[in-house]
């Protein structure tokens, strides 16, 4: 069982795009926390080169009480390069929406992004991370939850100094009052 275990935790890590607690994991495989904490730490064995085999180029680390693959430091320069390589210039309306909402309310968390956008926008953030235009920021200690903030890529592309550059965006939002007669806001 163990063995099953083990590939099954592989294949739903190499998915997730926040980390997982065991209780979670245990839960996604049908399997005793136990048996998901001894097969996770095969899997960091494993994956460091301590089990035998190669030390790979991703680990399986633990991060605000979870377990998520990351690609190992040493690589990071590269696959940055690699992504933003294989990256199309423009973005979607979507991930500009997306970049809006964590430009003027950063550090926000991706459910509060998507609350606010009434979408899901797991891949708009993948790929506004792999663009290097968002960060995680912090991990909050209670929920686990990842926090976002932009990054001085994004003040590079949009050619400011600062975030205080944006225009402010009260004045491009509907007050609502559209449609209301003057004796009705009163």
């Amino acid at each position: 069982m163990t063995d099953d275990v083990t590939r099954q935790l592989e294949a739903i890590l190499l998915i997730v795009d926040e980390p997982q607690s065991l209780v979670s994991l245990a839960t996604a495989v049908g399997a005793p926390v136990a048996a998901v904490r001894q097969a996770v730490e095969a899997l960091v064995e494993d994956y460091d080169g301590l089990a035998g085999g190669p030390r790979r180029g991703f680990e399986l680390r633990e991060v605000g009480g979870g377990w998520r693959i990351y690609v190992r430091a040493e690589h990071d320069a590269l696959v940055s390069e690699f992504v933003n390589a294989q990256t199309p210039s423009r973005l979607s309306q979507a991930a500009l929406e997306t970049l809006a909402v964590i430009a003027y309310k950063q550090p926000v968390t991706r459910g509060q992004v998507a609350s606010i956008r009434a979408v899901n926008v797991d891949s708009v953030v993948r790929t506004l991370l792999g663009r290097g235009l968002i960060a995680e920021q912090f991990t909050d200690a209670e929920t686990g939850a990842i926090h976002y903030g932009t990054t001085d890529q994004l003040l590079v592309q949009l050619g400011i100094n600062s975030l205080d550059e944006l225009p402010p965006i009260s004045p491009l939002l509907d007050d609502g009052a559209d449609g209301f007669d003057d004796e009705t806001l009163r």
